[in-house]
């Protein structure tokens, strides 16, 4: 729009004629995109709003509402000039006329004399008589004026605007000068007069001045680019008229009509109008096919239609409202079949110039033919077809004849070979015996009333045909109908029945039955050449007769006239080429029985047919077609082709026995030299074949297999020289036999080397350009070597038969007889002779030998040739994929990415398989060899490896590497085993390998993977133990074969491999463990598989994919053997998907699936919301888009192009940062390269951002691995310079980021912003953990670490743009670094370590966020932290690695103890319940915090008296959600229990409830005792308060909650009670109530305890945690003070104080430390006394 206001504007500052063209484009654009107009259904995709058409602006002529048209498109998808209508043309005014207009949408054909069904119809005009039209005054006839011939009872004078089938009003709008100005314009009389004399003489007869219609045509072409005004005027009033003129054709006589259209539908054809002409001109013609069936103006559409034809396949939208007609079916067949082969921009395969009758061609014929008196006449039912010779002089010829006048049955004029002819029957009619013909006036009016036959005037007709034909005519009458009217006349078949039906006449049914049988047997007989297209479809409207007459009318098809079953089986044994004639024609027959009451099914004659064509479908070798044919059938009668029952009929040997042929017996070439004279050669056609003693110039059939000839000496021919025992000379001389093995080998020894050497350089150039072409950007060296060995063998074989095929024929022959001359020295005439044949029939019997030897040496000598061409090439791939990157020819790609369209471009990557099927075809069918179809045994030279040092075979090496491993495996399998099916699969799998090796083509690999897949997941753990694991082993073995980057690399294996995974049989789809082992091994898609699996969860319909789905998620997120490169992200939709099944399940959630989504919930509860469309969603997306490789041709190189660019900029001295002034320069130079990046095609779509921020990480690592590989090969290299030399780039990129964030979307938009960080986050996380993955032991941090904490650094910046989207920014970094978790990126462990504890980094998460928001986050990270040293902690497995983490963590922690003591405060449970027990320093630095805002009061005060201190009776404040670990049933019962003490079960059943397993050291469930241990202590707390009283050693007994802690203490073993003390002393802290009630209760079991073994345990717990370094929590102190002080608790007393001298030491070392020594003697002694 803001284009064509702008065009508006400046329409006052150009000329005047200019401006009139803009204003009329804007009124015409306007009244478009006002209207507002649905579109036509099916025409454009949902959610695509609808566009106006070009046609609708073109003038306000509405003939018909158009709906259908709205978005039509002209061009099309296939026109070869859109590039040029991208817009209007700038001057419309010269659309048609001035040399100057834009390039045409439709240039004029190259040849512009195409041989139609009607090109040239107008060339008759010189033959038509004048008849009754006179040449009256044509001046002022209607208002285009057309040259139309005058009648006495002139029709056009008296026109009016109200004829029928016309709107009025619709037509008086016309204005034409909207589509081209020069319309509009004044034409002066001498221009008027001169186009009009034109038009005259299209319509005149001789002996008038006439034109054909493609003079006419050729003429206009000429105006029309003439440089002479005069005749550019004469060409655009021609137009006009033709045009104006269109309202008045329903009046036109109808030969006149069908002239017209011919010349409209040429003005089409030779693109003579463009753009909005060439719309209405198109419309016009849809119009008028839109008429009533059998109307004026329908015939007018379907001869302009029939006339550009040959121009439908530029118009697929057109062709879809043309296919949308109601009565489309009833357009000629020939015309149907353009249009429908034109929806998707194709021609037909077969162009049919079917024929088309309309009562113009009749009456055009009817002239013609009075015109020519003495011509013969013509054949019945052929169109004419009129040839127009391109000479400036002659008139154009006829070549056939019209079809309305011809009655004859001669065969005068050979038909065009393309159209629907029936020379086959009129050849076959011949030679049967003559019958009746009716005089020639008779045959005319035969013809005449079948001509103009129609249901209106059925009865007429009916009464003209009996009183015309006498009844000794009517087998003629049967003859024609059947022959020239149903056989070529499909669609009026039910005409013609009607016609039948309405005669009744018996006997002429069954004379029309007869012949109509008759006419089958002649086709069913016939020659079945590949080409004959013509025969096949006059079969097929026969049988589509037949079945109308006979079945649908309730008559049988009678055994004895055509066994239809028969008819199939003898098809289906004599092969393709019969059954491409017999199954349409039985489709055909058996479509009309749905319309009869007896026939239809279930009839148990059809449905007998119906299976054995179900039995046909099943073949694998069958023809898509016949497929194809045998499905409509079914559809046609209501049938599921899968509930037919096929039988074994086709396969039935005794039936084969005694059928009776009804087809013609299939050519043999059986020899049988004693009956066939020497060199023959058989010539098939429809007359008797005849034998002609001659040179083959056709190659005979192969003999022989490509490894049947050794080629490695001459003597290789000897064991195939074929000699005839009955030749003459050899029975007369039999020593003579002996000069034919010299003969030959001499003859191929002279040719071999001159043939070989042409062959091989003929077709090498040719192969070697085709193979650099088609694999320039495949990176596999192996496929593009075996494609071209497979091109070099076919091309050169061919090169050297055709070159050396005649050459030895004569050699052989002149050398036999040169050798039998010097045997029989004095040889008479009659050996002569003998000699001579002899010579010949030798020669042409080892022909062929001779020549498979020379063509099998070319093809062994071209293999190696054909390497050295290509060695560079495989040199290139080679070296690439040693560097880690993958080759492709950057010119190549280049131009392919530019100059070729989508549908043929080359994509970078591994060749497209329907390439490699081409080549494939090459090998198959090499040249005067048998065909092959084992491709998995390469001939020749390729069995062997190539011998060059610098081509050893990659892939081979590994195929043979996997072959002796598995081989090993079977070995070791003991012999019991043998027979077990996993031991027989295993075999199975080595032969495939083997196989695999010896093709290596990427087909067999893909069987192999597959079978390995399928394999896996086939193995049930049931069978043996160790023959299990070898078995799995054995499979990952076969896959990391083919993962290897030197076989088929990563992308292509995952990719193939998760296929195999989604595709698989839904009995063993589910198997966990082997799906787990797949992962585990990197050899899943994540990404796909992942959406897959939420897909197929089907919301939760699906009952084995959820189960599956919790167990997976399970195995990969939640079990401590967690696979570690498999994230959240990767399994992002299946745990959406398992969170919504909870969600909406209502309590029918599947068992386990809300605990399991609680764990995962808890995992990740610090993370946003996973709303589809959010920040996490994006990064989500951006983590599984940097997996992605099949990036653009070209991306990376502008990628990279524009990086440098950028880091040119941003350490340029204008970008300097100190300034304001110079910032803003660096902002204007950061615009400039967007600029430049959307020119570049780079930022214009969210997906080529992606692309190019994943390359540019790539490109960014990539430089940093390169500059520390520098530093391991010189040491002596400054570290200092290595690491400025990464950063160089890595800075510049981070800022380049960072800049884009801050600019992206408005000011205020901050949704964008976020969005395009958490991608760009994403992506870079997906890079780091595929680098991580791939590189393992080699990965560095360096990278990675620089971009997150300078890109931290960046947003953190004290800007208002960034503190806006402060909180946010910090979220995606939580996100980021959640994601990279230690356990998840172990190499990346410690900058993850140094990221997470950065000044900014905590400062801004604990500190400057408001309302502490970031507190939940970062307490996220550091359970990420415990949870990766566990398990090393756990064992105290502390390598020197290790302790420096561990120490970094203890640092983290100091900090946040110093500063951010609350933090630790509010989130020690979720942290202690992550830390191993054995970690006691770690946990006592987190229980040691205290609000910085409480004094401590000194646990070492005597008396201090606890419950006296005002903060004891506040809860503090714990955020964890310690509840969601227990399981739902387990809540109910113990909260019941402790309001109730009921279910009584409760206490016994609680050990049970809290173990896991019998392995010691992992018996209990630790976080389920964290959780009771401190619901309990919290439900009590709460009930105390609630009775009025405070927690104390006297409160808290005898309840509900002491009786559970008491149970645990007693009933656990000593690792359950040491957990569940240890969960006691974890609530021992700060002055809070929780500190209190815990400290009593510990204290209460003490003295509670039955045995001193729970005591000594207490006091274990509690020993232990004060003798590490401090610090010491406070409630710690304070309960093992009392403990020891309380002389009620007997503590001195107990015999495990005193059970050994060190102990009792470190007790009175403890005692002294905790109330001074003093007071700890007073205290020993004291409790010792008493």
């Amino acid at each position: 729009m803001c284009f064509i206001e702008c065009t508006e504007k400046n329409s006052r500052s150009v000329s005047q004629e200019l401006s009139e063209t803009i204003l009329t484009m804007v009124a015409n654009c306007s009244n478009v995109m006002n209207k507002a107009r649905q579109p036509p259904p099916g025409v454009m995709p949902k959610g695509r709003p609808p566009s106006a058409s070009s046609l609708d602006a073109i003038s306000p002529v509405q003939i018909d509402p158009l709906a259908g048209m709205t978005s039509l498109s002209i061009g099309g998808s296939a026109a070869p000039h859109t590039q040029s209508m991208q817009g209007f043309p700038p001057n419309l005014g010269s659309a048609f006329s001035t040399p100057q207009s834009p390039a045409k949408a439709f240039p004029p054909l190259s040849t512009p004399n195409q041989t139609t069904a009607f090109s040239g119809i107008g060339g008759l005009s010189s033959q038509l008589p004048v008849g009754g039209l006179g040449t009256g005054s044509l001046t002022g006839i209607g208002t285009g004026a057309l040259g139309l011939p005058a009648v006495n009872n002139d029709p056009f004078v008296q026109r009016k605007l109200g004829t029928s089938g016309l709107n009025q009003p619709t037509f008086q709008q016309t204005d034409l000068s909207q589509v081209w100005p020069e319309a509009n314009q004044h034409f002066s009389k001498e221009i008027d007069d001169e186009a009009n004399s034109y038009f005259q003489r299209i319509y005149n007869h001789p002996p008038h001045p006439t034109m054909s219609v493609d003079e006419v045509l050729e003429m206009l072409q000429r105006f029309k680019d003439s440089t002479i005004k005069r005749e550019r005027e004469v060409f655009n009033c021609m137009l006009r008229n033709l045009f104006e003129e269109y309202r008045f054709f329903p009046q036109y006589p109808d030969k006149e009509l069908h002239i017209t259209a011919c010349l409209f539908g040429g003005i089409i054809e030779k693109g003579l109008v463009t753009y909005m002409a060439l719309g209405l001109a198109l419309r016009y013609v849809l119009e008028a096919l839109r008429k009533p069936f059998g109307s004026k103006m329908y015939y007018f559409g379907i001869a302009a239609l029939d006339r550009f034809k040959n121009r439908l396949k530029d118009y697929p939208q057109y062709c879809q409202h043309l296919a949308s007609i109601s009565h489309f079916m009833q357009f000629p067949h020939h015309l149907q079949e353009y249009i429908e082969y034109g929806q998707q921009s194709r021609d037909p395969p077969v162009k049919m110039q079917g024929s088309i009758t309309t009562p113009g061609s009749i009456a055009l014929a009817q002239a013609q033919a009075q015109a020519q008196v003495p011509a013969k006449a013509p054949l019945a039912g052929q169109v004419s077809t009129m040839v127009t010779t391109s000479t400036t002089t002659t008139v154009a010829k006829t070549v056939t004849v019209t079809r309305p006048t011809g009655v004859s049955f001669k065969k005068d004029v050979p038909p065009s070979i393309n159209t629907t002819n029936i020379d086959t029957l009129l050849v076959a009619t011949d030679q049967t015996e003559r019958i009746v013909e009716p005089p020639e006036n008779i045959q005319e009016k035969i013809a005449f009333i079948f001509n103009n036959l129609s249901q209106s005037n059925m009865t007429q007709k009916v009464e003209e045909l009996k009183e015309t034909v006498k009844e000794e005519f009517m087998p003629w009458v049967s003859q024609y109908l059947v022959m020239k009217r149903v056989s070529i006349e499909p669609n009026f078949h039910s005409l013609y029945s009607n016609f039948l039906d309405t005669l009744k006449n018996p006997e002429f049914n069954k004379m029309v039955l007869n012949e109509t049988y008759r006419n089958i047997k002649v086709l069913l007989t016939s020659d079945k050449a590949a080409a004959n297209f013509s025969d096949r479809s006059l079969l097929k409207n026969l049988g589509h007769w037949l079945g109308m007459i006979t079945l649908a009318k309730n008559k049988p098809i009678l055994h004895t006239d055509l066994d239809v079953k028969s008819l199939l089986l003898e098809a289906y044994v004599k092969g393709q080429q019969e059954l491409l004639y017999v199954v349409p024609f039985v489709a055909k027959v058996l479509e009309s029985s749905i319309r009869s009451v007896v026939f239809r099914p279930p009839n148990p004659w059809t449905m007998a047919i119906m299976n054995v064509l179900a039995e046909l479908h099943q073949e694998h070798d069958l023809k898509l077609n016949l497929k194809f044919e045998i499905e409509v059938l079914c559809k046609n009668l209501a049938l599921d082709i899968n509930e037919l029952k096929p039988g074994n009929l086709l396969k039935d040997k005794d039936r084969l026995k005694n059928l009776d042929e009804q087809l013609s017996a299939p050519k043999k070439d059986v020899k049988q030299p004693e009956e066939l004279p020497p060199i023959t050669t058989t010539t098939t056609s429809t007359t008797p074949a005849t034998n002609t003693t001659c040179t083959a110039t056709v190659p005979p059939q192969p003999q022989y297999s490509y490894h049947d000839i050794n080629v490695y000496s001459l003597a290789g021919l000897a064991p195939h020289i074929t000699l005839n025992p009955t030749i003459p000379l050899f029975q007369a001389h039999p020593q003579l036999k002996q000069c034919v093995r010299q003969a030959i080998e001499r003859a191929v020894q002279e040719l071999v080397h001159p043939v070989v050497d042409r062959s091989i350089k003929i077709a090498m150039t040719t192969c070697e350009q085709i193979v650099r072409k088609d694999f320039a950007l495949d990176s596999e060296e192996s496929r593009m070597r075996i494609a071209a060995h497979h091109m070099m063998r076919n091309l050169t074989a061919g090169m050297a038969m055709i070159t050396c095929r005649e050459p030895l024929l004569m050699s052989i022959s002149t050398n036999l007889k040169n050798s039998f001359a010097s045997a029989l020295r004095t040889a008479s005439p009659q050996q002569r002779e003998m000699m001579d044949q002899a010579a010949a029939q030798l020669a042409q019997d080892n022909c062929e030998l001779a020549c498979c030897f020379i063509q099998k040496t070319a093809v062994e000598k071209a293999g190696p040739e054909m390497d050295k061409r290509l060695a560079t090439e495989f040199e290139l791939r080679k070296h690439a994929r040693q560097e880690g990157r993958r080759y492709c020819d950057p010119v190549v790609l280049t131009y392919q990415a530019e100059r070729m369209p989508e549908q043929i471009r080359l994509k970078v990557g591994g060749v497209d398989p329907k390439q490699l099927a081409v080549y494939e075809e090459f090998a198959r069918n090499v040249p005067g060899f048998l065909p092959t179809n084992d491709l998995s045994q390469p001939t020749g030279f390729l069995a062997q490896p190539m011998k060059q040092a610098w081509a050893t075979d990659d892939v081979a090496q590994i195929y043979d590497k996997c072959i002796t491993e598995l081989e090993q495996h079977l070995h070791a399998i003991p012999p019991t085993l043998a027979m077990n099916p996993q031991a027989q699969a295993l075999r199975s799998l080595l032969e495939v390998v083997v196989l695999s090796r010896n093709s290596r083509d990427a087909i067999a690999a893909l069987g192999l993977l597959q079978k390995a897949v399928e394999g896996l997941l086939d193995a049930t753990s049931g069978a043996d133990a160790d023959l299990l694991l070898r078995y799995r082993e054995c499979h990952l073995l076969v896959l990391k074969a083919l993962q290897d980057g030197r076989a088929y690399g990563s992308p292509w294996c995952n990719k193939q491999i998760t296929r195999c995974l989604i595709e698989c049989r839904d009995e063993y789809k589910y198997n966990v463990e082997a799906v787990e082992l797949l992962i585990r091994n990197h050899l899943v898609n994540m990404q796909q598989y992942d959406l897959h699996l939420a897909q197929s969860m089907e919301n939760g319909l699906n009952y084995m994919a959820v189960a599956f789905a919790m167990q997976l998620v399970k195995i990969l997120l939640v079990d401590e053997r967690s696979v570690a490169h498999v994230t959240e992200a990767d399994l992002f939709h299946t745990i959406e998907t398992l969170m919504r099944i909870n969600a909406h399940s209502r309590g029918n959630a599947p068992e386990g699936l809300p605990q399991l989504m609680e764990v995962v919930r808890s995992n990740y509860e610090a993370m946003i919301d996973r709303a589809h469309g959010g920040p996490n969603f994006m990064m989500h997306s951006g983590i599984s888009q940097a997996s992605e490789y099949d990036d653009p041709p070209g991306l990376r190189e502008k990628a990279e192009y524009l990086l440098r660019e950028w880091v040119n900029l941003y350490h340029s001295a204008a970008a300097g940062r100190d300034s304001t002034k110079a910032f803003s320069a660096f902002v204007g130079q950061v615009e400039l390269l967007e600029r430049k990046m959307h020119q570049q095609g780079i930022l214009k779509t969210d997906d080529l951002i992606t692309r190019f921020f994943r390359l540019c990480t790539e490109m960014c690592v990539e430089i940093s691995y390169r500059a520390q590989a520098e530093q391991q090969h010189n040491p002596a290299a400054n570290p200092t310079m290595i690491r400025a030399k990464c950063y160089h780039n890595l800075d510049a990129f981070v800022r380049l980021i960072a800049l884009l964030v801050k600019h992206s979307g408005e000011a205020t938009n901050t949704v964008t912003k976020i969005n395009l960080l958490n991608k760009v986050l994403g992506i870079v996380v997906g890079v780091l953990l595929q680098d991580h993955d791939v590189r393992q032991s080699e990965f560095q941090q360096l990278p990675y670490h620089r971009i997150f904490i300078m890109l931290l650094l960046e947003l953190n910046a004290p800007e208002h743009v960034l503190e806006t989207i402060n909180f946010q920014t910090l979220t995606a970094f939580c996100n980021t670094f959640h994601i990279l978790r230690p356990t998840k990126a172990p190499g990346f462990v410690y900058a993850w370590l140094e990221l997470i504890s950065h000044r900014i980094f905590i400062a801004r998460m604990l500190a400057h966020t408001p309302q502490q928001k970031g507190w939940p986050m970062y307490a996220q990270l550091l359970i990420d932290l415990f949870k990766y040293l566990a398990p090393f902690l756990r064992n105290v497995e502390l390598t020197k690695p290790m302790q420096i983490l561990y120490k970094g963590t203890l640092r983290v922690l100091l900090v946040l103890l110093h500063d951010f003591p609350e933090f630790l405060c509010d989130y020690h449970y979720g942290f202690c319940d992550v830390i191993p027990p054995n970690c006691i320093q770690l946990r006592n630095l987190i229980l040691s915090a205290f609000p910085r805002n409480m004094r401590l009061p000194d646990p070492f005060t005597p008396n201090l008296k606890v419950d006296m201190l005002s903060e004891i009776n506040i809860a503090p404040r714990i955020l964890t959600n310690f509840t969601g670990v227990m399981p739902p049933q387990f809540k109910k019962d113990l909260d019941s229990y402790l309001k109730t003490r009921s279910p009584v079960t409760f206490l016994s059943d609680l050990r049970s409830n809290l173990q896991v397993s019998n392995e010691p050291g992992n018996r209990y469930n630790l976080q389920l005792i964290n959780a009771l241990v401190l619901y309990v202590g919290t439900q009590a707390i709460a009930h105390i308060h609630n009775k009025g009283s405070t927690p104390s050693m006297s409160t808290i007994t005898h309840s509900a909650h002491m009786d559970i802690f008491q149970n645990l203490a007693v009933d656990l073993d000593t690792e359950g009670r040491y957990l569940f003390l240890n969960a006691i002393a974890n609530q021992l802290r700060y002055p809070n109530s929780h500190t209190h009630y815990f400290s009593c209760t510990m204290l209460y079991l003490f003295a509670e305890a039955n045995t001193e073994a729970i005591q000594e345990q207490i006091t274990r717990v509690l020993l232990e945690r004060l003798i590490v370094n401090r610090p010491h929590p406070w409630g710690l102190l304070i309960t093992f003070i009392e403990l020891i002080k309380n002389p009620a608790f007997k503590f001195w007393n107990h015999e495990f104080v005193h059970c050994a001298p060190e102990i009792e030491k470190l007790f009175q070392s403890v005692a002294q430390c905790c109330m001074g020594q003093k007071q700890a003697q007073q205290v020993m002694e004291g409790t010792g006394a008493s």
